[in-house]
């Protein structure tokens, strides 16, 4: 979505978020068995990959070869990043976010004339674009998970 003022554009971006190969997510049932509406707890779970190891020999299954200490280093070093515990955390998701685009953002010929501000928020990345026009640029991130 986007909406433009007088002085200001502002684009809101709803970013779909994958599990990495052999995992998946699973959103968390209520009490009641149905999923809630808003902020449930998304669990990471492992799944099994034998199938595809067999087939095309391009990954391990981290469930039936928990000893594969190089790809399983790098899968679990992604997810203890982004997770707490067997949980994404939408903060550290936000955190990490936030860092990979302001380290894209040094690298591009925009970041010269145009200011790149993080602002404050704990569930969604949100940026402003300031440059020498008298227009700023808002950008927000919502991250989900496809059920």
């Amino acid at each position: 979505a986007w909406r433009v003022h007088e002085n200001s554009i502002a684009y809101c971006l709803l970013v779909f978020l994958r599990p990495p190969p052999g995992h998946s997510f699973s959103l968390e049932l209520d009490t009641m068995g149905q999923l809630p509406a808003r902020h449930s707890s998304i669990r990471v779970v492992l799944e099994c990959m034998c199938s595809r190891e067999q087939l095309l020999a391009d990954t391990l299954c981290f469930l039936h070869h928990p000893n594969d200490k190089l790809l399983r280093d790098r899968s679990s070093s992604l997810l203890r990043t982004l997770c707490t515990g067997s949980y994404l955390d939408v903060e550290k998701i936000t955190c990490w976010v936030q860092l990979l685009v302001r380290s894209a953002w040094l690298l591009l010929p925009q970041s010269h004339h145009c200011q790149l501000t993080v602002l404050p928020s704990s569930r969604s990345c949100r940026f402003q674009l300031t440059g020498t026009s008298k227009v700023n640029i808002c950008t927000e991130m919502i991250f989900a998970v496809q059920q």
